[in-house]
């Protein structure tokens, strides 16, 4: 947008944006008003509407733009028109009162703490702010002071560790007066704080994140009124309805004390703080149990909260505290826990679940039996109250579906009771459900959720149970034909998890089988049955070839039975496992039929010419999927020189997935799994079908030079791992990596190509990284080498983290070639390639390295680029420092507002601790001590 809009024209927009019935001229409203935002004539235009208050839509832009331009397009304006940028927002806060919107005036307070951030100039920011507004505009004020310590510990607005440093010591400075100001409006508006409520819920939250980000000092707490309003609000009694605490005052009270609790985590000497939280959070049992009584779910998972909360602070005392004679006295928090996980609702108890997962951990990595022994009542209490929580609706009729709130969190206590069921022992805790199974009356939802917690457990109890175990397989085996089809349903995922214990009974093998089988057809239980076959399968093996006809009888049977295709895909899986540990000699035959089931239907669809509907039969991607987890799972195992028995299968399962290529080469889904097919085809065999080469790699060339599907690239990699290990193969595989190289660059080198395409960029770098491993020599003497290096080069900026490591990965790779294997005959010619390469690029490669990681990566991708430093720093470490040296000095010292950025001496630490470093660790600690002078 090269000139200014009249602000006629703006209005008119937004009322498009916000009125206009029309889509199409709402979208193109949208798009206008963006490229407004994006412009510099922004600025103005959110000032002016502002000024000017036409409506509210108007005004709501212009503060949402004024916020986002200053978050995030700052550096725009000059230093010397930033005071009266702020003079102008300070004017637009000064004319809110009670009838202005809460959405504007958030949009307003966060750009003018945003503002102060970036301001280096604006001393004392918050006292300017408390002595202008604390007798005029409160409201505005406590939102200004409340959203300022957020958006200094929110790493979207780019400050950087000196600054963020700067403005913290200058909120402590300003600390004592945002306590007189809060105690200040606390008195005034907490006589009758009911009354006042929006205010009072505004200073909680104020003080709270003033106090999250260590601005406010635990030193300074003592009789603060803040926290006694807070406590006064949780120990609120209602009289009746209209006394009550609303949920959102009492969710402030709530988050203020919890802010302290972990605030005390870090600095846990604070032992007055420590006692007088601990004491009042102790004495709010009775509003608990009036909040369930009154089935106030909200007040509920508050009290739950806080709770948890000083259970994790206090944990650590807790359990270094505490020995057979006498436990530590705050393990009575872990009463008021257990109190609430027995909560009628399991949103409540869900709260509690971290609090379990770090008293395991902590547990298991102490390994103190007597010390575990301690807790194991207090997990004891947790399973039986989990249980209880698994207990599905007494009149449901059917199963639980995908998706399902309930069905997920039984899955979370799944994983939960896994975690912790070592505290009390799984065998013991098989038997205590098995016993609850045995209770007079027992009803069947009561049944299923017991069945469903030994289920958890079941591949932790010792193959050797001979006690229990069997009672419950002989029961699961003789379960009546009128049992509710959840129990059954259950009971069939049971008898999959105890497959290790079966495989060490197979004596039970036979009636399981045939149990399992006859449930396979049956409408709900039968996907249950296929997932326990497969579980079976994988952990028999040893005891199941003789049941392969059996088994590839039934799968020729699975589409009449009641199991999904994922199912289906589970029962293959197994079978061919089974068929990896039969004699070679009846393997080909087994496979063939297994292989056959597949190839067949996708033959008929393409004679037939037939639509494909995503998701059916008539969809490629189904026998697709089905034939990869056939190849996946034949594990054989093959002595050097022998044929492996697969080969003959694998020779005709190609032409069926050529004709596959050749009919759907436009689709990208379909292409996408036939690749994997090819891919785990490839594996399966491993090198012994160089005759299908040639056909292959011709034709997917062929195919991406039309369509630039990533996925041939990767099928290029599998072939590069394969077979360029041979010596015949390797002038083949560069002459189709030549192949690639034309239409890979071509799409990468479209206008934001690199960040638009990242799955070719992720799959090209793979086929790289391959070839460097397994042929380096030949690799590193490509004349391509150069244009892959400068992509690679490039590339190296993109934040997609599966493309970002690839190329990393080749990096990587490169330059391990000069220093590994040095005992090879080549290790000699490939140290002088390394070399070469470096002397014309280290530098280069190390500067964008730098750049990468201050501007662009996230700091969880830097331990790559730490993996390539370290390789670096081994092959040269004096070049390397000498690189690192120019590529830290062209970083900018200072940003746009005049903030330093980072200091001459802080740069020099950095390159001191890079350069001495020998582990990938440490370099990466140092590239995220870099990061932060710039976040």
């Amino acid at each position: 947008m090269d000139q200014k809009p009249a602000l006629d024209l703006v209005i008119s927009a937004v009322s498009a944006l916000y009125n206009n019935p029309n889509r199409g001229e709402k979208e193109r409203a949208s798009q206008w008003l963006l490229e407004l935002q994006k412009s510099v004539h922004a600025w103005t235009v959110a000032d002016e509407l502002l000024h000017m208050k036409r409506d509210l839509e108007s005004c709501y832009f212009a503060a949402q733009t004024m916020r986002t331009k200053i978050h995030q397009s700052f550096h725009e304006l000059p230093q010397e028109v930033h005071t009266s940028l702020r003079d102008s927002l300070l004017e637009h806060i000064g004319q809110i009162n009670e009838a202005t919107s809460t959405a504007i005036v958030t949009q307003l307070c966060v750009a003018l703490a945003d503002l102060a951030l970036q301001m280096p100039s604006w001393q004392k920011a918050t006292l300017d702010l408390i002595n202008r507004f604390s007798q005029t505009n409160i409201w505005p004020l406590l939102e200004i002071l409340t959203v300022l310590p957020e958006e200094l510990e929110s790493r979207s607005v780019r400050l950087g560790e000196n600054r963020r440093i700067e403005v913290l010591e200058d909120m402590k400075f300003c600390a004592p007066t945002v306590n007189e100001f809060l105690k200040h409006c606390s008195n005034l508006y907490g006589t009758n704080w009911q009354e006042h409520v929006q205010v009072n819920v505004k200073i909680l939250r104020c003080f709270t994140s003033w106090v999250s980000v260590g601005a406010i000092s635990l030193n300074d707490l003592a009789n603060n009124v803040v926290i006694n309003r807070a406590f006064e609000i949780l120990n609120f009694k209602p009289q009746n309805d209209k006394h009550t605490i609303s949920g959102a005052f009492h969710e402030a009270a709530t988050d203020c004390i919890c802010t302290l609790l972990l605030c005390l985590e870090d600095n846990n000497n604070q032992l007055g703080l420590e006692s007088y939280l601990f004491n009042n959070i102790i004495n709010l049992d009775v509003p608990y149990h009036l909040s369930v009584a009154n089935e106030d779910q909200g007040k509920s998972m508050d009290y739950c909260r806080l709770f948890t909360e000083l259970a994790e602070s206090f944990l650590e005392k807790i359990i270094n505290n505490s020995n057979t004679e006498q436990m530590h006295y705050a393990t009575k928090i872990l009463d008021f826990v257990l109190m609430c996980v027995g909560h009628h609702d399991y949103e409540v108890a869900e709260i509690t679940f971290n609090l379990w997962y770090v008293l395991s951990e902590e547990l298991y990595q102490k390994n103190n039996k007597e010390l575990t022994e301690l807790f194991r009542p207090y997990v004891e209490r947790l399973v039986t109250a989990l249980c209880r929580h698994c207990q599905m609706e007494p009149d449901s009729e059917g199963l639980l579906e995908e998706g399902d709130e309930f069905r997920d969190f039984r899955l979370k206590v799944s994983d939960l009771i896994k975690d912790v069921v070592f505290i009390v022992g799984s065998s013991s805790c098989f038997r205590q459900m098995f016993m609850s199974l045995q209770a007079p009356g027992v009803t069947w939802d009561s049944s299923e959720a017991a069945l469903f917690i030994m289920q958890a457990v079941a591949k932790n109890v010792l193959p050797s149970e001979n006690e229990v175990v069997p009672k419950v397989v002989e029961a699961i085996l003789n379960v009546p034909e009128n049992t509710h089809v959840a129990v059954k349903y259950t009971s069939v995922l049971l008898l999959g998890e105890l497959c290790e214990w079966i495989e060490k009974h197979p004596n039970t093998l036979d009636p399981i089988l045939n149990f399992l089988v006859c449930c396979l057809p049956q409408h709900g239980v039968g996907a249950a049955s296929a997932v326990a076959l497969q579980n079976i399968c994988a952990s028999c093996s040893e005891h199941m070839p003789r049941h392969v006809p059996i088994l590839l009888q039934l799968l020729h049977q699975s589409e009449t039975f009641a199991i999904s295709n994922t199912a289906t895909i589970g029962l293959l899986k197994g079978v061919a496992s089974i068929i990896g540990r039969m004699p070679h000699g009846d393997m080909t035959a087994a496979l063939r039929e297994l292989c056959s089931m597949q190839l067949n239907p996708i033959c008929q669809l393409i004679e037939q010419d037939v639509t494909p509907l995503k998701g059916s039969k008539t969809d490629p991607v189904t026998w697709l999927d089905r034939l990869s987890s056939v190849l996946r799972y034949i594990n054989v195992n093959v002595h050097e020189g022998e044929l492996n028995p697969c080969k003959p299968v694998i020779l005709e399962v190609w032409p069926v997935l050529s004709r596959v290529f050749d009919k759907y080469q436009s689709d990208i889904r379909i292409m996408e799994r036939c690749c994997r097919a090819v891919r785990f085809m490839l594996r399966c065999v491993s090198q012994q079908v160089r005759e299908l080469l040639d056909s292959l790699v011709g034709q997917i060339v062929r195919i991406y030079s039309l369509y630039k599907h990533s996925c041939f690239l990767y099928v290029g990699s599998i072939l590069v791992d394969e077979y360029a290990t041979d010596a015949h193969c390797v002038q083949g595989l560069l002459d189709m990596l030549q192949a690639f190289l034309e239409p890979t660059f071509h799409l990468l080198q479209e206008e934001n190509g690199l960040r638009n395409h990242p799955d070719t960029v992720d799959d090209f770098f793979r086929l790289c990284a391959r070839f460097m491993q397994r042929a380096p020599v030949a690799f590193l003497k490509c004349a391509s080498l150069v244009h892959i290096l400068q992509c690679a080069l490039l590339a190296s900026t993109l934040d997609h983290k599966e493309a970002n490591m690839s190329v990393m990965k080749f990096f990587y790779d490169l330059v391990n070639q000069g220093q590994s294997g040095r005992a090879d005959p080549d290790y000699e010619t490939r140290k002088m390639l390394v070399r070469s390469i470096l002397d014309e690029y280290g530098q280069q490669l190390v500067s964008n390295l730098i750049h990468s990681c201050v501007f662009y990566l996230h700091s969880y991708m830097l331990s790559e680029v730490g993996d390539v430093f370290v390789q670096l720093l081994d092959f040269d470490r004096e070049s390397t420092s000498k690189w690192l040296a120019a590529g830290i000095e062209c970083l900018p010292k200072h940003s746009n507002g005049g903030i330093v950025a980072a200091t001459p001496q802080q740069l020099t630490d950095i390159h001191i601790a890079i350069t001495r470093s020998n582990t990938s660790k440490s370099v990466t600690h140092a590239l995220k001590d870099l990061t932060r002078l710039y976040r």
